[in-house]
């Protein structure tokens, strides 16, 4: 919880309108659920769920080598991303940690665009200012005030999006466009990136858009979702959430254990070992010995796997904790869980000791769950 005034997005009215519970997270006003949490992420799988998720950041990056400058700070080999595509990175502090991962968009050879998480909005505004060059030749600027942020997820995302906004803003995976003349003259630009795993978009637009365009993606035929089932829903996938699957240890809410770097995590995107970056000496010290990150599926009923709970081998022995963990909506509600376990291969059963009375047996796996 905050301590702070909470802050309403663009759409907290039309969530009201919906009789959405609302919460605190991380100081913003936000729908966990509209109907229930399980619905929600069924609904996204099978047909198209509608996010506000307008309380991440948006950072433009300018200058004439701002691809080599955000590289030299990035897991990320930036460089090679083209023109129009987006990818995704770490930023790890000078000791190696990561302090936060990042969606960006290549807009041009001048100019990109980025996502910073919430909660690190300040924190990574901060930072990046501090590694400007100090020739003034790449600036930075924080949209993220003057834009929401809506995100339509999943099979039928493209039929809809057509509906709504013409299929000129059809936009593949992982790419990036200016919105282009629509009959609701939405402006901004959208990106095939999101948080669920399936195809979609995530479409930025200024704050006096964000209702009118929320209004009809829902009257074409998309199912509003909230934040518990946006968190089901990037489980599965394995896709990591920061401050919970990691933290940056400079932060009051971090611990050791959730203070990691990107070969910790285990990632199979965002880093590249052929460039120099700021933490790369820590990412390339370990041995397979060390923990890494895994995902365990239950293969028995028992006390669901939750954030905090230790992973045993089959002799008992303490050998990782679960950083993540819930019931899968997608599998018949089969527990699944993320984190740092030790000495383990893919296929390897394990045990999550679920509760004091009971450890209940599991597989590890290499994410997607789905």
């Amino acid at each position: 919880m905050s301590t702070g005034d909470l802050v309403r997005t663009a759409l907290f009215e039309e969530h009201v309108a919906l009789n959405a519970n609302i919460v605190d997270f991380h100081g913003f006003e936000l729908p966990i659920w509209y109907s229930n949490i399980k619905e929600e992420h069924l609904a996204t799988r099978s047909g198209a769920g509608l996010f506000d998720v307008s309380h991440m950041g948006t950072f433009r990056f300018t200058g004439e080598n701002v691809r080599q400058w955000l590289e030299s700070v990035a897991t990320q080999k930036v460089t090679n991303i083209p023109v129009g595509r987006c990818a995704y990175t770490h930023f790890l502090d000078d000791n190696g940690f990561i302090i936060d991962d990042m969606i960006f968009a290549i807009v041009s050879e001048q100019e990109i665009l980025g996502v910073p998480n919430a909660s690190m909005i300040g924190v990574m505004w901060d930072w990046f200012s501090d590694k400007l060059p100090s020739d003034g030749s790449v600036t930075i600027e924080n949209l993220s005030p003057e834009m929401s942020i809506i995100a339509l997820q999943g099979p039928n995302s493209k039929a809809i999006l057509s509906t709504v906004l013409g299929s000129d803003n059809h936009v593949g995976r992982f790419k990036w466009q200016v919105i282009e003349a629509n009959e609701l003259s939405i402006s901004g630009w959208i990106q095939g990136t999101g948080y669920t795993g399936e195809a979609g978009y995530e479409i930025f637009i200024p704050n006096d858009e964000a209702a009118k365009l929320w209004r009809s993606l829902i009257n074409a035929g998309s199912t509003p979702v909230g934040l518990g089932a946006r968190d089901t829903l990037r489980l599965e996938k394995g896709y990591l959430l920061s401050g919970v699957d990691f933290c940056w240890p400079e932060l009051p809410e971090s611990s050791e254990f959730l203070a990691r770097d990107s070969w910790e995590t285990n990632v199979p995107f965002g880093l590249d070992l052929e460039h120099d970056f700021i933490g790369k000496h820590r990412v390339i010290s370990h041995t397979e010995s060390d923990a890494k990150w895994w995902g365990v599926k239950y293969t028995e009923k028992g006390p669901l796997p939750r954030p905090g709970k230790d992973v045993a081998d089959l002799e008992g022995n303490i050998i990782g904790r679960l950083s993540s963990g819930a019931p899968s909506p997608s599998l018949g509600n089969v527990g699944i869980g993320i984190g740092y376990i030790s000495g383990v291969s893919e296929g390897d059963e394990i045990m999550v000791v679920a509760s004091p009375r009971k450890s209940v047996k599991a597989v590890v796996v290499r994410p997607p769950f789905v």
